[in-house]
């Protein structure tokens, strides 16, 4: 099995680009939405927020190739991925002043104590749903330099045609020498909304999604997904999960032998592990396989105030590290404290600095900082 080698900076215009859906997350806090007034509009997505994090905590130039419509909630967007420093590569489409193509909508909450966050979606009409091969010309964006390029499963669930639009982008980023990396986050009820559409079952759904992203997974270098994406996003076999603790990696390490007997193009795998005592305390560590070899992350008793983000997170953290040249350990370490300070703010973007990420990777605490 080939190891994973990085490319180097030098020449690159872009150490990471990112394809997939930018939504509006409308967040009212720990207030139920059936009693909330008011909101707080997070600009987000999973493919989207790696990149951001990348930029903004990392330093790292980054990029992000979406779905953008013309109307005052396009701009609004618009606007935060300029702040963020992310580079944006645009499909535009125009608002008909009635039904769309729209901006998708999240509606998540934060809840509190025994009370569970809550997320439904508004994804009617949604412009990157429209997304297809042809939409980018990835040889011209890649042209200048790409060395990572990352997507995920939230944007190829949402139509058929997104998922060949990544396997297409996943092909040209190989042509271009990039890693390609790719976060399984299995979301059945985005599958089975798509598989409906085209008049298909709940069974056919799941057989449906696998079948998709198992193709897509023969072009990954990394891939990111508990052992519940790996069942369920791949199809592959794994021992019953229920009866084991969160925190024990032994069935996300037992699984990497299948999954490289089906992929032997994977090189690394990684996923958080999170037991949630409440809404607000978690228990959080997270478990890196990378050429054959097994990592772990300590084990952290996180307070949560916000959970959504502390995943993509992780994988930027991992990300940075990886691209930096640290060590496995480290950059494990790092994905792991930087996913871990993102649940202690709201949104699903990082607001943190890169010492302040090192120094809870190295075992920094929450001492006050004078």
């Amino acid at each position: 099995m080939a190891s994973l080698q990085i490319p180097g900076a030098a020449g690159a215009k872009h150490d990471l680009l990112a394809l997939g859906a930018l939504v509006t997350r409308l967040d009212p806090g720990i207030i139920p939405f059936s009693e909330a007034d008011q909101y707080q509009l997070h600009v987000s997505g999973g493919e989207y927020n790696v990149a951001t994090n990348l930029s903004t905590c990392f330093g790292m130039r980054t990029a992000i190739a979406s779905a953008i419509v013309n109307y005052p909630i396009g701009r609004r967007i618009e606007a935060a991925v300029r702040r963020a420093g992310v580079t944006p590569y645009y499909q535009r489409f125009d608002h008909d002043g009635v039904r769309g193509p729209n901006m998708a909508i999240v509606w998540s909450d934060r809840g509190q104590g025994v009370r569970a966050p809550v997320v439904f979606y508004n994804r009617s009409n949604e412009a990157a749903q429209q997304l297809k091969p042809g939409s980018f010309n990835w040889e011209e964006i890649f042209k200048p330099g790409i060395r990572w390029f990352h997507s995920g499963g939230i944007f190829s669930a949402l139509s058929p045609t997104t998922s060949g639009l990544v396997i297409e982008a996943m092909q040209a980023a190989k042509k271009a020498g990039a890693i390609v990396s790719f976060d399984l986050n299995y979301r059945a009820k985005l599958w089975a909304i798509a598989a409906a559409e085209q008049g298909l079952s709940a069974a056919q759904a799941g057989e449906g999604a696998a079948k998709t992203l198992r193709k897509i997974a023969g072009y990954v270098d990394v891939l990111v997904g508990n052992e519940e994406d790996l069942q369920k996003g791949l199809g592959l076999k794994g021992q019953d999960v229920e009866s084991k603790s969160k925190l024990d990696p032994t069935a996300f390490f037992g699984m990497m032998e299948s999954v490289i007997k089906d992929f032997p193009n994977i090189k690394a795998v990684a996923t958080t592990l999170r037991e949630v005592h409440s809404t607000n305390r978690h228990s959080w560590s997270a478990v890196l396989w990378l050429d054959g070899k097994s990592y772990q992350a300590p084990t952290a008793e996180l307070d949560v105030y916000d959970r959504v983000g502390g995943g993509d997170g992780f994988a930027s953290g991992l990300f940075y590290g990886l691209l930096s040249g640290k060590s496995p350990e480290e950059a494990l370490r790092l994905g792991w404290a930087h996913g871990a300070l993102v649940t202690t703010t709201p949104g699903d973007t990082s607001m943190f600095s890169l010492d302040q990420v090192e120094a809870f990777a190295k075992g920094g605490s929450a001492r006050i900082q004078r």
